[in-house]
């Protein structure tokens, strides 16, 4: 039951060809959860999985390019010719069914189809277990709203997620100890003048792996102000450790 992590996009704040939002496919044994549905990663999603072999899906927060692909997943299952044999429990923060209802013309959540996407509150500390798959979900600082980290764990294997974040302390307390940690490097500085951090810069990413003593750094979600391969050579300079460049369409093992 090794657990993996296949990535299905990583851009930022925007898909660019070739390379969806937010979006990454954990798998273990059995189980599969797609995590962050930011746009174009439900048709990546369909390399790996069918709709109908997702055991949940995991959404951080509910910045268009980390969710809006839900709007396709309801549509493809509703209307496309994909099926599920039950609802997909959807554990998202709260106002995610009534984003998607909205889209849909639908007055509020109840309206939605409810043998498609089953909607579960996502809250600071929500432990779950899928069948040996663990998912503790932690708040984190983001843009004032309601966001969360990941920490997956299977068979004493530990992926940590940042989602967006800045600095805080739940980061730290999800990495611990982590196999990989897949993290974003956003920004290319922290901002002046006292302004809140609602990113973290690639310095940022490789002190987390560093102070967190993770095994391997696994650099996604980087901005317009930076290249994929400048974050990864400055977060590798202050983790110190293996650090490499989270690609579309690659499935990373843990150790």
């Amino acid at each position: 039951m090794a657990l993996t992590v296949t990535v299905l996009g990583t851009a930022s704040p925007h898909p660019r060809p070739g390379h969806p939002c937010s979006g990454y496919l954990l798998s273990a044994g059995d189980i599969r959860v797609w995590v962050d549905a930011g746009p174009g990663t439900f048709a990546e999603l369909q390399r790996h999985v069918r709709p109908d072999e997702l055991s949940a899906i995991w959404i951080s927060h509910l910045h268009s390019d980390h969710w809006a692909d839900l709007i396709a997943a309801e549509a493809g299952i509703a209307d496309g010719g994909l099926s599920v044999p039950r609802p997909i429990p959807v554990y998202a923060p709260a106002g995610c069914a009534k984003r998607l209802a909205g889209f849909f013309g639908a007055s509020g959540p109840e309206d939605l189809d409810a043998t498609i996407l089953d909607f579960r509150e996502l809250s600071d500390g929500l432990h779950l277990d899928l069948d040996g798959l663990r998912l503790t979900s932690r708040a984190v600082r983001h843009s004032g709203m309601e966001a969360y980290g990941l920490r997956a764990e299977a068979e004493g294997e530990v992926l940590a997620y940042s989602g967006d974040s800045g600095p805080c302390p739940a980061l730290r307390e999800l990495a611990e100890g982590a196999d990989l940690l897949l993290c974003e490097a956003d920004i290319d500085r922290a901002p002046a003048g006292g302004e809140p951090q609602r990113h973290l810069t690639p310095e940022d990413a490789g002190e987390l792996a560093r102070t967190a003593r993770v095994g391997k750094l696994l650099v996604t979600h980087v901005g317009p102000t930076l290249t994929p391969d400048e974050a990864v050579e400055r977060a590798a300079t202050a983790f110190g450790g293996r650090t490499v460049r989270a690609r579309e369409g690659a499935t990373y093992q843990l150790t």
